[in-house]
């Protein structure tokens, strides 16, 4: 019998369940979330946030509220690392959180937090800010008035420079005055934001550099290129939030895919209502071509949904009547009636959306340590051009002016912004990539080790084969005749989730066949299942974990049926009388083989690792032509795979309860998106569509965003080697040196850009 035969019944979901509760009274432009979905109150403990870094630890405050907001305007990741800090800085805030890729801030405050102060700091960092009511994004305007609107600065001092370019030769004054007034102007709301930047914590931000250099210039007479410097700099700003906007395109069409409005039926009448409005048992109507506001169960007797947006599956998929669809699926056929399943913000998307927030917590250990590179290298950078300004006039009498203007040109180029968003630019792609091929990967580092897998352990049932045996053969050993023999066992099976119970209990229930009342049932771990009938104690056991000798013609029809592929389970009562033999069949996923030849292409080992017996093992496995280990409890599994895991990467992939803690021993774990809440919770990926043939796509995404990474860090520091080196020598100037850094920040922004495109050599 399968180890999967045990205690834990688990029923079985899509996702990983989310269920915040709304407080009841919520300041205007946020939201207000408890965070403690289990009760009436807000919790008194501060969550963590996931954070996988090295950062000191502070002493704990009690948190009383969740509040959160959309912060509107982020270029970068660095971006969100300032509204960070500026926000931690206020009173009451105990915990603060910037999602770059859903441009969501989550604050946990304490009961002396005002959300207003908060938004003032978002104010004052630079960025805008909107209610985090309504999940769905607006949609953008694209008009002309529009993009002007948003350009304004830029256009401004471009015509207010080509202005003072006209007037040069006949007043070059006038000119020169113009230069300056367009250079301040310009300047001054980002110095401002410089000012509001250092007050908070980060002294050394883009914004600190640019105003020093563009002050310097103006110092040395040099408006012109003062004036062109701050031009560069706000059009490699809007480059960078172009960049950031596409890198968030796969996020914000997945928040795109649950409509605002919904059709529920009231006593025979549709009525329009919000979709954020509905709760758990209102009847919805959806039109064919329209999309699920939430998660709901199919009333008619067959219908076929599009879930080619959540999953990846471009065919349709049928569902029958009572089966679970998912928001965002689109209606094929027919006008169609279901039954909401799903509370406010726990929807399918919204338990995607949840996991890709908490995937940016756990950073990539590369993306870490850039992270703390950052901190010491502008500093360090800043300290070196002010020696390049001091040393060369005090110790070798060169002209001031020159090495001041050299050591601001430095200064420029030493920028880390193209290096800082190297790694996380292309993370995100990966990323979101791999949410629009159906897999869930939770994090840098999940994203990281995926590339390095070398070896790939998987459960059996659920996972290489359907999880949905079906009962093939009943035969009698004893006295008993079928339909009894049937009744007894299906009735210490009642209640349980396991695949084998649930099959042995509809085949009865089929044959119309009256089961009993079992009592003190009980599981037994990686054995079986027993429990007492009329005073008698029965039994349901592996073959395997029988305590006494089977009859010789027992033992041939457990090996005939085993060798066929079947799982086998064994009938007993009051210990030693054998009643019959049940046999199930369970059928290989039809993308299992498939996916098995494209991972060994990829020089991948795969093993199955399953507690059903070595007969059974041996022909699954040679079927699709991979290695096993057989009749192995839970614990086997887990040791089986600390072992494999201290001389080559593994990766385990399973759907059950019993499969988490061999997936957590694992590298990395990844789970099957049907299967059960622990395993997805414990795995740090997750195929939503159960199609095991994008595994190895998964695998190659992971190694293409590392090679991008690399790609990226090197065009990074190549560039700006290259451009110090030059600024340093007098060959190129100040707004060489801004062009130099805006550059390579838009050209490893579009490189990681590349991986949203990206397509698997095996497919």
């Amino acid at each position: 019998m399968c180890t999967k035969h045990d205690g834990c019944r688990s029923s079985k979901t899509q996702f990983t369940q989310l269920k915040p509760n709304t407080c009841s009274v919520a300041p205007v432009g946020v939201s207000v979330e408890n965070m403690d979905s289990g009760n009436d109150i807000c919790c008194q403990t501060v969550c963590s946030n996931g954070d996988t870094g090295d950062e000191e630890s502070e002493p704990v405050r009690e948190a009383s509220s969740r509040y959160s907001w959309k912060v509107i305007g982020m270029d970068c990741p660095s971006c969100a690392s300032k509204v960070e800090k500026t926000v931690l800085k206020a009173d009451g805030v105990v915990d603060a959180k910037v999602m770059f890729a859903t441009e969501k801030l989550i604050v946990q405050g304490d009961a002396t937090l005002d959300p207003s102060v908060v938004e003032l700091l978002i104010k004052q960092t630079g960025f805008d800010f909107s209610s985090q009511s309504n999940s769905n994004p607006s949609p953008q305007e694209a008009s002309w008035k529009a993009i002007i609107k948003k350009n304004s600065n830029i256009i401004a001092i471009a015509s207010a420079m080509a202005m003072a370019g006209l007037l040069a030769p006949n007043a070059p004054a006038i000119s020169e005055w113009l230069f300056i007034i367009t250079c301040l102007a310009g300047l001054w709301p980002i110095a401002r934001k410089a000012i509001t930047l250092a007050k908070n914590g980060t002294p050394f931000a883009i914004e600190t550099l640019m105003s020093v250099a563009a002050l310097g210039a103006l110092y040395l007479g040099e408006s012109v290129e003062a004036a062109m410097v701050l031009l560069l700099f706000l059009i490699g700003e809007q480059l960078e939030a172009f960049a950031a906007s596409r890198a968030r395109s796969g996020v914000q069409a997945l928040m795109a895919l649950v409509p605002e409005n919904a059709t529920t039926i009231v006593d025979g009448v549709r009525v329009e209502v919000a979709a954020q409005s509905l709760v758990p048992g209102d009847i919805i109507e959806v039109s064919a071509g329209s999309r699920l506001p939430a998660d709901a169960q199919l009333m008619a007797d067959l219908a076929s949904f599009d879930e080619s947006a959540l999953t990846g599956e471009s065919l349709p998929v049928e569902h029958q009547k009572g089966d679970s669809v998912m928001a965002g699926a689109v209606v094929v056929d027919k006008v169609v009636r279901l039954i909401v399943t799903s509370k406010q913000g726990e929807n399918a998307i919204d338990r995607i959306l949840h996991l890709i927030e908490e995937a940016e917590t756990r950073k990539a250990p590369l993306e870490r340590f850039l992270d703390k590179f950052s901190r010491w290298y502008t500093p360090l950078m800043m300290a070196i051009a002010a020696l390049v300004v001091v040393i060369p006039p005090l110790a070798f009498a060169q002209p001031w002016e020159t090495w001041v203007y050299r050591g601001l040109a430095l200064l420029l180029i030493a920028c880390p912004c193209a290096l800082v968003i190297s790694t996380p630019a292309a993370i995100t792609s990966g990323l979101a990539a791999a949410s629009r091929r159906g897999a869930l990967i939770k994090g840098g580092a999940a994203l990281e080790q995926l590339g390095r897998v070398e070896s790939i352990a998987f459960d059996k049932t659920g996972t290489l084969t359907e999880g949905k045996p079906q009962v093939t053969d009943v035969l009698t050993l004893g006295e008993m005749d079928k339909n009894t023999l049937l009744s007894m066992t299906a009735a210490i099976e009642v209640g349980s989730n396991h695949p084998l119970a649930t099959s042995l209990v509809e085949y009865v229930n089929g044959q119309r066949i009256e089961i009993p009342e079992a009592e003190n049932k009980k599981a037994l771990v990686g054995s079986g299942v027993v429990g007492d009938i009329g005073g008698e104690h029965y039994q349901l056991l592996s073959p395997s974990k029988i305590e006494f000798e089977l009859a010789k013609e027992a033992n041939l029809e457990i090996e005939k049926l085993e060798s066929q592929g079947k799982t086998v389970i064994v009938a007993i009562r009051s210990e030693q009388e054998l009643l019959g033999i049940i046999a199930f069949q369970d059928t290989l996923r039809d993308d299992a083989k498939q996916a098995v030849e494209q991972l060994s292409k990829l020089g991948i080992r795969s093993i199955m690792l399953t507690g059903d017996n070595p007969r059974s093992a041996a022909s699954i496995s040679a079927q699709i032509g991979v290695d096993y280990q057989a009749s192995l409890l839970p614990e086997d599994k887990v040791r089986y795979v600390e072992q494999a895991s201290r001389s080559t990467n593994v990766a385990m992939v399973g759907d059950g309860i019993n499969d988490a803690p061999a997936m957590k021993a694992a590298s990395i774990g990844i789970a099957m998106g049907g299967g059960t809440d622990v395993a997805l919770e414990t795995a740090d990926a997750a195929i939503t569509h159960n199609r095991l043939a994008e595994l190895p796509a998964m695998i190659e995404l992971s190694q293409a965003t590392l090679n991008n990474i690399r790609q990226n860090v090197t065009l990074a520091l190549g560039l700006k080697g290259v451009f110090l080196v030059t600024s340093l020598f007098g060959i190129t100037g100040l707004w060489v040196a801004v062009l130099a850094d805006s550059g390579a920040t838009a050209l490893v922004t579009l490189n990681a850009l590349r991986l949203l495109r990206f397509k698997p050599k095996q497919q």
